[in-house]
């Protein structure tokens, strides 16, 4: 950053009376230490000596954070950030130093007194300016600790926001009615596949509540989940659903956020697939590229009309998802809903390809 930047960003006029005070009260306290030592001292030049030498470390204590965060930040080995400090350290200190020395000369009482001696008398003057380096990373280490707890807490809301989006669609009562009218239906006529339906319900719920909390699963964990979902699903519609999945092995144990899956296979059966007495087709792929995991969801169904775009994309569960790849992943992620050339919809989702530690 520069430095107009820089001081817009960091130096408030609370943290400069933060700084002003906290070297006061050095100047205070190394004052009262040198009379203490040294009762016979002049109490006005041990004052004013000590308060030289500290305002000076105020004055440059800006340019130090400074550089700090221009030149040091970005690195998070510990030996390159000594490295650079090192001989920054030496070269404040020298400056400051130097500027003490310019101002003790503006005192008659102590003009006479050689740089040698002003270098010798502040021979702490190193290990301030490393201390200052040592604070500095501590309320910076603390301030990115505060943010990381906040899209902690952020992420932990998202998903619960999300989650009880899925189990709401779930056990939409239309949703429910449907499933339950089918497997009494399958009751009389098919017994073994009215069972099959309930348990895949049953396995749908627990799933569900068992990954509750989890910010990512693996992804063959989150297709455990798509499978029930899609069980169901398939027997509502018999054969004018079809489904087909496509997943790289090496994918299956890639981290994917929880519950990232049903949310937009839902809205493909109930927007695309559904409305259509023909039914239609759904596939779901994703593999690995360029060190990046590529999801894809596509559907063969009425696709999204131009005043129906804006309403489905600004939705709850896809902005949701959308909100949630931000969190986790920042501005390195893509996903984008769009209509295909000939029918359907597709969903593209790219984010980092990480596996469990």
């Amino acid at each position: 950053m520069n430095w107009d930047e820089f001081v817009q960003k960091r130096w408030s006029l609370v943290k400069w009376s933060l700084i002003f005070g906290s070297y006061t009260l050095l100047a205070f306290f190394s004052a009262n230490k040198s009379i203490f030592i040294s009762p016979d001292v002049d109490h006005g030049l041990a004052y004013g000596m000590s308060f030289t030498d500290w305002y000076a470390w105020a004055l440059l204590t800006p340019f130090i954070i400074w550089f700090i965060h221009k030149y040091t930040h970005e690195y998070t080995s510990l030996t390159k950030k000594f490295l650079l400090n090192l001989p920054a350290s030496i070269g404040f200190t020298i400056l400051h130093l130097l500027i003490v020395y310019i101002l003790f000369q503006l005192n008659p009482l102590i003009r006479d007194k050689p740089l040698l001696g002003a270098i010798i008398e502040n021979n702490y003057s190193y290990v301030t300016c490393l201390a200052i380096f040592g604070v500095d990373y501590a309320f910076d280490y603390y301030a990115k600790f505060r943010e990381r707890g906040l899209k902690t807490s952020q992420l932990e809301a998202k998903l619960a926001q999300t989650q009880l989006q899925v189990l709401k669609m779930q056990i939409h009562p239309h949703f429910l009615f449907n499933t339950l009218n089918a497997i009494s239906t399958l009751i009389r006529k098919d017994p073994d596949a009215s069972d099959r339906m309930l348990t895949h319900l049953s396995d749908l719920l627990r799933i569900t509540l068992d990954n509750a909390g989890e910010q990512e699963v693996l992804l063959e964990k989150e297709l455990e989940l798509l499978e029930p979902y899609l069980e169901i699903e398939k027997t509502r519609f018999s054969d004018r659903l079809v489904i087909a999945i496509d997943i790289e092995p090496e994918v299956k144990s890639a981290k994917v956020p929880n519950l990232l899956l049903q949310p937009l296979v839902e809205n493909a059966i109930k927007h695309g697939i559904g409305p259509r007495s023909s039914g239609g087709r759904i596939e779901i792929s994703a593999k690995k590229e360029n060190g990046r995991l590529l999801i894809e969801i596509r559907d063969d169904g009425l696709g999204i009309p131009g005043d129906s775009q804006k309403k489905l994309k600004e939705g709850i569960g896809i902005s949701n998802t959308r909100a949630r790849l931000k969190q986790l992943y920042g501005d390195n992620f893509k996903f984008s809903i769009h209509n295909r050339r000939d029918s359907g919809v597709l969903v593209e989702i790219s984010i980092p390809f990480a596996e469990n530690d």
